[in-house]
């Protein structure tokens, strides 16, 4: 399987370019589960890298949530462009891209538009920069919808 991660217009984006774009301003650091759905879901949502929905988010347990994101992390640590980091003490895995995936992520944030790539860096810094809780509760102000099937209490 081929580490490469084309470069191609934001309009035809697919989720392995997108994740790597994602996770790209982190430079290689660790991003937990709810870091990285939350980020791909208002990506998604404000159509920053694609013109149409790469997943199909739905209210779940911590709000938005798609199994997928996770499929395709899962799908590119077996070509070389994330590491896995699992901790059988822990429940959840946590993630960071590869050299690999960090050249490919880098390669196509560059590619994309001046305004595009600074809200891709804003958007990664902001849902890192958060605790679990105030993550979480950000994205419920945000978009309540994604409320209706919470666990969590605010």
């Amino acid at each position: 399987m081929s580490n490469s991660v084309g470069v191609v217009p934001s309009s035809v984006m697919d989720r392995k370019t997108a994740i790597l774009v994602a996770m790209a301003p982190a430079n290689g650091a660790i991003h937990t589960p709810v870091q990285l759905q939350k980020l791909m879901f208002v990506l998604d949502k404000r159509k920053v890298l694609n013109k149409s929905a790469l997943f199909r988010f739905e209210p779940y347990d911590y709000g938005p949530f798609d199994k997928v994101v996770y499929q395709e992390l899962e799908n590119m640590e077996s070509s070389g462009l994330i590491a896995i980091l699992r901790n059988p003490e822990l429940r959840w895995k946590k993630y960071r891209t590869t050299s690999a995936g960090q050249d490919a992520g880098e390669k196509a944030l560059a590619a994309l538009g001046p305004q595009q790539g600074e809200t891709v860096r804003r958007l990664s810094n902001f849902v890192r920069s958060l605790s679990f809780a105030d993550l979480v509760s950000a994205i419920y102000r945000a978009y309540p919808e994604m409320q209706a099937n919470s666990v969590f209490r605010q």
